[in-house]
């Protein structure tokens, strides 16, 4: 295990919410790293959507259950896991710990979630992959023909166990807060996927951000159902589309042998006044009916939030900034926490929902600012 940051696991064990480690992350990080992880795009609308949405959300507990064993083990992509909830991916790490990827990674394994390694990754897929345990590799179309193909078959031959397409990101959305901070890389900090790691990323850009110029520069903005068959041509792995929000698009995603769509708004970091990502949640999982998985992702904070996502009809959630928050704070130790509140919060939503596993709380029914929602998923009775 690596040194934590100051504190270390005496720190991590005082932060008792997600939220606790979102603030100290935030006195711990310089003042453009904080803001280039907890920014969203425009006005930030959709960010803040994203947490009052989970907020509306109320859960109709089932009493006179058993729960004396609650148990949060799920199955993702079919491979178990010790609870319903994988790491997102997230650039560049080492932004807020010299350990960067490798730390979040080694913190996913021992708690048994799968870890997925971004494009913008600063260190490469077959350092994390040796590592051991569940990986997913999250992959950019890029603009250089062939290139995109061509990290979907290095993360497969490394041992990632599925391929995420992020589909909502033709170039990155407007961030003011990095637009005026003009944030750039520091030369330490590099993708370790693309031109040897060295790229615009690291020349400061007057009135911009240059990880945006430098997106801008390798990401296509051409990506169409026709890559997305091209992939899932290419590939055996298990393949996952992030970035749906609209019903028709899941469909088509089905039509195109996609395994799993991520419902999700980039984290309010796209299009600002984008849906919330627990909003559409419910319209897609019924769209599907089945015929896909359906994960959730953007404003997850709580075991309480991973168990409406369950009872709206996801399979699992991913989690973005929390295990980054916890990483800056202390490193693995710190991740490690993240993930162990996440669990802890989970066993004890779902026992006083009078769930005693995962499959029970998809049985949950649910409503939204005193209005009943979800009222067409029947309770299944047993």
């Amino acid at each position: 295990m690596s040194d934590p940051a100051p504190g270390g696991e005496a720190a991590a064990a005082e932060l008792l919410t997600l939220e606790d480690v979102e603030r100290a992350a935030a006195a711990a990080l310089p003042a453009g790293v904080r803001d280039f992880v907890a920014g969203g795009s425009g006005r930030e609308r959709t960010l803040a959507a994203n947490r009052a949405a989970f907020d509306r959300v109320f859960l109709r507990p089932r009493v006179l259950r058993d729960v004396s064993r609650c148990s949060t083990a799920a199955e993702l992509l079919d491979r178990p896991v010790s609870m319903p909830v994988a790491i997102a991916p997230v650039a560049y790490q080492r932004l807020v710990h010299p350990e960067g990827e490798l730390a979040a990674a080694r913190a996913a394994k021992a708690a048994g979630v799968p870890f997925t390694v971004s494009t913008l990754s600063t260190v490469p897929v077959e350092e994390i992959t040796a590592l051991g345990g569940d990986v997913w590799f999250q992959l950019y179309w890029l603009r250089e023909p062939g290139r995109a193909l061509e990290l979907a078959r290095r993360a497969e031959d490394a041992g990632c166990t599925a391929l995420m397409l992020t589909v909502d990101v033709p170039w990155m959305g407007r961030r003011l807060r990095d637009v005026r901070n003009e944030f750039t890389l520091p030369d330490h900090v590099r993708a370790a996927h693309l031109d040897g790691g060295a790229s615009a990323a690291h020349h400061r850009t007057a009135g911009a951000s240059a990880v945006a110029v430098h997106t801008g520069r390798e990401f296509s903005s051409s990506l169409s159902w026709a890559q997305v068959a091209e992939l899932r041509a290419s590939t055996r792995l298990p393949l996952l589309l992030k970035g749906v929000l609209a019903p028709e698009d899941a469909v088509r995603a089905v039509e195109f042998g996609v395994d799993a769509v991520v419902v999700s708004n980039h984290g309010g970091r796209q299009l600002d006044s984008a849906l919330p990502s627990v909003e559409a949640l419910p319209e897609i999982a019924e769209a599907v009916g089945g015929d896909c998985r359906v994960l959730l992702d953007s404003g997850v904070r709580s075991g309480t939030d991973v168990l409406k996502a369950l009872a709206l009809g996801a399979s699992g959630v991913l989690v973005g900034r929390p295990p980054v928050w916890g990483l800056a704070v202390a490193g693995e130790d710190g991740v490690r926490r993240v993930l162990g509140l996440l669990a802890g919060e989970l066993a004890d939503a779902l026992g006083l929902a009078g769930c005693a596993t995962v499959a029970d709380a998809r049985r949950l029914r649910t409503a939204r600012g005193g209005a009943a929602a979800g009222e067409r998923r029947r309770a299944v009775v047993p």
